[in-house]
């Protein structure tokens, strides 16, 4: 499974934006972009500029790799609706996202490895997709093997590190270790730092 390893806190800084919790301290101490020159050659940035920024953020903090992103972008723009906000209702509806929003990994790079480990089921069979999408009536739930692992063990102290605000489109009962799909994402609910019209403009040009 092809997949993005470059370090998460270089991408971070690339973007001005903390892509994975462990990102907030380092960019805190080291603001300019990577490289050797930092910042040095920054002028005021391109219109082109800013929408690729705002793309590959965005991107980025999903964990998609190009292509996959455009197709999806694609799909987005066949829906009916703002092609933005589906595009970011998809993102969201990803099978690893949900994994995160639920609780059972601190960042979005965590719940994608438990659920390519196969740590899941989905409607009651095992999955090892990250990508797959989940819809409304889904019930996601941990393998009664994966179950006794220490990490599931210690599920309570990772819901503890997580941020997560309550989402009305999945309900999340930790002590089963179940999450059950009962809606479709709203805007609001989505990463509220993101400027889904740039990436539209970008990949209309």
């Amino acid at each position: 499974m092809a997949r993005d390893r470059s370090p998460i806190v270089k991408q971070s800084r690339r973007e001005g934006y903390a892509l994975h919790p462990k990102a907030h301290k380092i960019m805190a101490k080291k603001m300019k972009t990577p490289g050797q020159h930092g910042d040095a050659r920054k002028g005021k940035p391109s219109l082109y500029s800013v929408q690729l920024r705002e793309k590959q953020k965005v991107r980025r903090l999903y964990g998609l790799l190009e292509k996959q992103f455009a197709r999806l972008m694609n799909e987005a723009t066949r829906r009916e609706g703002l092609s933005g906000e589906v595009l970011l209702q998809l993102l969201e509806r990803r099978l690893d996202n949900v994994v995160y929003r639920a609780g059972f990994s601190t960042s979005r790079r965590g719940a994608r490895q438990l659920v390519s480990h196969g740590h899941f089921e989905l409607n009651g069979r095992r999955v090892d997709i990250p990508s797959m999408r989940v819809k409304e009536g889904d019930v996601i739930t941990v393998r009664p093997a994966s179950a006794k692992s220490t990490y599931f063990g210690n599920i309570d102290q990772v819901v503890a590190n997580t941020s997560q605000p309550s989402h009305s489109w999945l309900k999340s009962d930790i002590k089963k270790l179940t999450v059950t799909v009962t809606g479709n994402p709203t805007r609001e609910e989505a990463e509220p730092e993101i400027n889904e019209q740039l990436i539209v403009e970008y990949y209309s040009r």
